[in-house]
């Protein structure tokens, strides 16, 4: 049976053997490659304030951890598991959050708009408008999903930027936020749900209003 480490590509191997033989070049190819990413992620769970702070202090425990790196998944996933753990840590040195459990929630009860698979039940029906008008509002629009993510409770909107932004898997996401599979699911539809309806209102009145 193949072990972890061989379902890694052939050059992620090799960054991360250059990165334990403490290679200056390799530690700012990584920074290059996943800094923004990072950030974004540690701004989900934190804000915009102190994600900067969440992330330095990511680094400083990957360099830490990094010899007793399994590479069991890939080092993408590795490093938003660390901005994840240090984003909730830091949330309740903060004491801005009881539990991690109320980071999941703040909407009510869920609606039909998404197949439990995660596939839209029906396709929002303003959304192919090509319009001169639609055309010039695509800034706005951007925008106002921006501020929609980031109104979201912490893990949903974590969720939603691994997932629709970074392109991770399920699994993945599980793994880098801590969560189980059914949990995932749940934040996932309520995460679209929310932004579905920001995404609607915005096309019936071009007004943004992120689902309170």
């Amino acid at each position: 049976m193949a072990s972890s480490s061989e379902n890694l590509k052939e050059p992620e191997k090799e960054l991360i053997a250059r990165l334990l033989k403490q290679d200056e070049a390799a530690y700012r190819l990584v920074i290059r490659q996943h800094q923004s990413s990072m950030r974004a992620l540690a701004v989900t769970i934190v804000g915009n304030i102190i994600a900067d702070e969440v992330v330095q202090e990511a680094w400083l425990s990957m360099l830490r951890a990094l010899p007793r790196f399994k590479m069991h998944s890939s080092l993408k996933t590795w490093l938003f598991r660390i901005v994840a753990n240090e984003a909730k840590t830091r949330l309740r040195r903060e004491k801005r959050s009881v539990s991690l459990e109320g980071l999941a929630h703040g909407r009510g009860g869920l609606d039909d708009r998404f197949s439990n698979d995660g596939h839209w039940s029906h396709i929002p029906t303003q959304w192919e408008l090509d319009t001169p008008e639609a055309i010039l509002s695509k800034d706005q629009l951007k925008e106002c999903i921006t501020v929609t993510i980031n109104s979201l409770p912490p893990l949903q909107s974590a969720v939603l930027q691994l997932k629709e932004l970074e392109n991770c898997t399920p699994g993945e996401i599980c793994n880098i936020l801590d969560i189980s599979a059914s949990n995932l699911r749940v934040l996932l539809h309520r995460a679209r749900n929310c932004l579905f309806e920001t995404i609607e209102h915005f096309q019936s009145t071009g007004e943004c209003k992120p689902c309170a």
